[in-house]
């Protein structure tokens, strides 16, 4: 009932004060109180002055930013990286006098909106970023009102010119029928209605071909009005199969192109008549392949493919303009993609996802190949997020990875795959705080080289990462550690944590370290701990670790434990 009770204020402090006082007046029962927390959600009068305050204390570009979640469906958990794309594309949250990527500035406003309570985190990453958010119910309902006096949002009705569109399905919207309806309005009802319209959302998600068709004949009917001449949102996500006619490239204006999750086969040349498009999520289609025209698209700055339907480049032409490129993820190489004189010149990334796979057999082509992405990444000297894995049980061959020390801007790394280069963890840079390994094959105990990083908080060996039988974490080591997980190192038998180490470790995992045969004295400090699948481990030990672990802290440690048989 207390978190029911915080969602339903949104954490608002006038808000949880007033609605404390009616409780206060009513009988302490569940039965009770939800009654009145439906009452509250509906009246208007708990939340005038506390929105009124809003609205005349805090800036703008925060209004703007809080306004712009009224485009989104009640109870709907929004993707920060969504929202943060969107709010790019539209220019908001821009602060005056900031040289501050627009990315980081957006983060930025989410993380103050978030601290001021007006906005609720739904779901965390493992390293603690924000992955999906929303409003509260209540405050969405009445916010929304404010966003309409503000003009930010307008109601949808047929008098009304309309700046942003959100398609919700609601049958009782009157976009509703231009969109869905069989009856479409006259071409100046539609031009009156949409032509200053920047920004436009579906959310209809119905599993058939219907929702694809019909956002594409809204489309086609709109532009051929001169409509969405504006335009600089199109975020069709999760819409089946929508359809992109010719008419999609007279959107001059457009910045933003949603298309995940849309079973796209197939992705148009006419891509490249987008001059301004900034951002073009294509991941969780079944596009395996890229127009030669989407390299002369110069202000893109963030591509997502997918990397299970093998998604590629064809050779970059001669003329190629595609030089502001800083987030490319999901690509997939294999011995025919342009690495040399293509891929290689997009040395600006700041986020590069790949993944090796080769279909030869031939080893020289193989090599070589490889050797150009080792030598590409190393290039890239803005990097701050790099996944890099290596698919192909068949074929031996490693991950091209070179020093990487130079990477003074690298926070995140996430290699799958058997590393070539033996000494790569002592040349990591001193700016990582999140590690992931997987099928590393490292002969060496890791945790002698990777405890020196100082600004490393999240670390995962996951599946035969380490081939070792003993692992060691010495003194004053890993200070800044607060998660490590350990998955299926099969071999591991001793691990042993000296005094020192590890001091603020809070969540610990072990997942299939079946020789493993008890857990360290050194995580007295731990607040979470997870195991799972142990069978060398005696299982009276696990149940006694609640009881034992912090009787001096007073801490409650949570144990899952599940065995082999």
């Amino acid at each position: 009932m207390r978190s029911k009770i915080l969602r339903t204020c949104g954490g608002l402090p006038r808000v949880i004060v007033k609605l404390g006082e009616t409780l206060s007046q009513k009988d302490a029962t569940v039965e009770e109180w939800t009654k009145v927390l439906e009452q509250f959600n509906k009246d208007r009068e708990p939340w005038s002055e506390a929105l009124d305050e809003i609205n005349k204390y805090m800036p703008l570009y925060l209004r703007r930013c809080l306004f712009y979640f009224g485009l989104f469906p009640k109870g709907f958990d929004i993707p920060v990286r969504r929202l943060i794309a969107l709010w790019v594309a539209e220019g908001l949250g821009r602060k005056d006098n900031t040289d501050e990527l627009p990315e980081k500035v957006s983060e930025s406003c989410l993380e103050e909106l978030v601290n001021k309570n007006m906005v609720q985190v739904t779901k965390r990453k493992l390293n603690g970023k924000t992955q999906t958010c929303r409003l509260p119910n209540a405050f969405q309902e009445h916010w929304l009102a404010k966003a309409k006096e503000a003009n930010f949002l307008q109601g949808h009705s047929c008098e009304t010119r309309i700046r942003r569109v959100a398609d919700h399905l609601e049958s009782n919207d009157s976009i509703f029928d231009h969109i869905h309806g069989n009856d479409r309005p006259s071409s100046s009802s539609l031009y009156s209605s949409y032509r200053d319209v920047i920004s436009l959302l579906s959310f209809d998600t119905r599993n058939n071909g219907k929702p694809g068709e019909e956002i594409g004949d809204f489309l086609d009917v709109c532009i051929s009005q001169k409509c969405f001449q504006d335009l600089r949102v199109l975020d069709l996500e999760h819409v089946s199969e929508p359809k992109l006619s010719k008419a999609i490239a007279e959107l001059a204006r457009l910045r933003y192109l949603g298309l995940r999750w849309t079973k796209l086969k197939k992705l148009p040349s006419f891509i490249s008549k987008l001059l301004n498009l900034q951002t073009l999520d294509l991941k969780h289609t079944t596009i395996d392949t890229l127009p030669s025209s989407i390299w002369m698209m110069q202000q893109l700055r963030h591509l997502y493919l997918d990397e299970f339907n093998r998604c590629r480049f064809v050779p970059r032409p001669r003329n190629s303009s595609m030089t502001n490129l800083q987030t490319l993820w999901g690509l997939v190489v294999d011995e025919e993609s342009p690495v040399v004189d293509g891929l290689d010149t997009l040395i600006k990334l700041r986020k590069l996802g790949l993944r090796c796979q080769m279909m030869s057999f031939k080893e020289e082509a193989v090599l070589s190949q490889l050797e150009a992405v080792g030598n590409w990444v190393q290039k890239l000297g803005h990097l701050e997020c790099l996944r890099l894995k290596w698919y192909d049980r068949l074929n031996p061959w490693e991950l091209p990875l070179k020093s990487l020390s130079g990477h003074s801007s690298l926070t995140s790394i996430y290699l799958v795959g058997e590393l070539k280069n033996k000494s790569i963890l002592s040349q990591l840079p001193q700016s990582l705080i999140e590690i992931t390994l997987s099928t590393s094959a490292l002969a060496e105990d890791p945790m002698q080289i990777l405890n020196q990083l100082p600004k490393l908080k999240f670390l995962r060996l996951l599946s035969k990462s380490y081939a070792g039988n003993t692992m060691i974490c010495s003194p004053g080591g890993f200070p800044e550690l607060r998660v490590l997980k350990l998955w299926e190192l099969e071999s591991l038998e001793e691990w042993t944590v000296e005094e020192g180490a590890m001091p603020l470790l809070k969540h610990l995992e072990i997942k299939a370290c079946q020789n493993l045969r008890m857990l360290p004295n050194g995580v007295q400090q731990i607040t979470t701990l997870r195991i799972f699948k142990l069978s060398k481990m005696p299982r009276e030990f696990t149940d006694r670790i609640k009881d034992d672990q912090h009787p001096e802290h007073h801490k409650i440690v949570h144990v899952s434990y599940v065995s082999m048989d």
